[in-house]
């Protein structure tokens, strides 16, 4: 009885905000979206391992800091976690460097959950079949692409595609990627780079035409698909990532908690096949995350001055 009540108690001290009755999973994008799509399967198995229910809250708006000011200034008790991206955590900070928190300081990297190349689509209606008629269209007149958002990957990749190629292009901002989807296959867009794995279920029904893959190899997911670099644009690759955050000041305790029970979540077999589906790989714990993401904050706030993109 002793023994028991020891191990008890001790639980209740080393995750005492954890054990809440709710916590919330911040994505800083409109439903529907790939950030959104990897916080629900996340949130799916958390509450078997947490004890406590995993509610996911959009809070879309301004390339993603919307949602990530709102986590930053959370207490840092557990409750508020946050589901980020490189577009969302990296990019947008890049943009816009008088914001209301810092993307490395103001945060507690829990999770490193993987990494994905972007991929460029059309409408399954659309007249071009090729990366070359694309290009041909585009120094015609402009096309449109849409996005999650100014900073994002969606735009950031937009931007450095226009800028390698020399071809006109309209940027138009959505709340996520999902409304932006939703208005390509509308008819209403011309094109849209996003992530692998929120496109790949439409590339598959055929609901859009694959362009390129921005990459340096091939995904044996699309292995038709040939690369930004075997078409000629070796310098056009965007590899976004997906992560999870807390609030700076996290107790010690509670971050090895939440990252074991993340970490264990993705390496169950359902939620390891369906990001495997998807193209996502390159998990790392929270070490791992706190090196990748200073060596991307260094990198993309030289490249996004570099490419000249404004946060508008």
């Amino acid at each position: 009885m002793k023994r028991h009540l020891t191990a008890a108690l001790l639980f209740a001290f080393t995750v005492p905000a954890v054990a809440a009755d709710q916590i919330k999973l911040v994505v800083p994008f409109a439903a529907g979206g790939p950030v959104d799509l990897i916080a629900r399967m996340i949130a799916s198995g958390l509450p078997a391992k947490l004890g406590a229910e995993v509610i996911v809250e959009n809070r879309g708006g301004a390339g993603g800091i919307i949602g990530t000011e709102l986590v930053a200034k959370a207490a840092p008790d557990g409750r508020t976690l946050l589901q980020a991206s490189l577009g969302s955590h990296v990019l947008s900070a890049a943009l816009r460097p008088q914001l209301n928190y810092d993307p490395i300081k103001s945060f507690t990297p829990i999770v490193f959950v993987g990494v994905v190349p972007s991929l460029l689509v059309v409408s399954a209606q659309s007249k071009t079949d090729s990366l070359s008629g694309l290009l041909v269209e585009a120094k015609r007149k402009a096309v449109s692409y849409g996005s999650a958002g100014p900073g994002t990957t969606m735009n950031i990749a937009g931007e450095l595609f226009a800028s390698v190629t020399g071809i006109k292009t309209t940027h138009v901002p959505y709340r996520g990627a999902g409304p932006a989807l939703n208005d390509l296959l509308g008819g209403h867009l011309d094109m849209i780079i996003a992530d692998t794995p929120v496109l790949l279920p439409l590339v598959n029904t055929n609901a859009v035409r694959p362009l390129a893959l921005f990459a340096a190899e091939r995904s044996p997911l699309i292995p038709d698909v040939a690369t930004t670099a075997q078409l000629g644009y070796p310098e056009v690759v965007m590899e976004n990532w997906y992560g999870v955050l807390a609030p700076a000041g996290l107790a010690p305790s509670i971050q090895t908690t939440l990252e074991k029970a993340i970490l264990d979540t993705l390496a169950s077999p359902e939620i390891k096949e369906r990001l495997a589906a998807g193209g996502l790989q390159g998990a790392r714990d929270s070490a791992g995350f706190k090196q990748r993401l200073a060596s991307d904050v260094a990198y993309w706030g030289l490249a996004v001055k570099k490419l000249g993109i404004s946060a508008e």
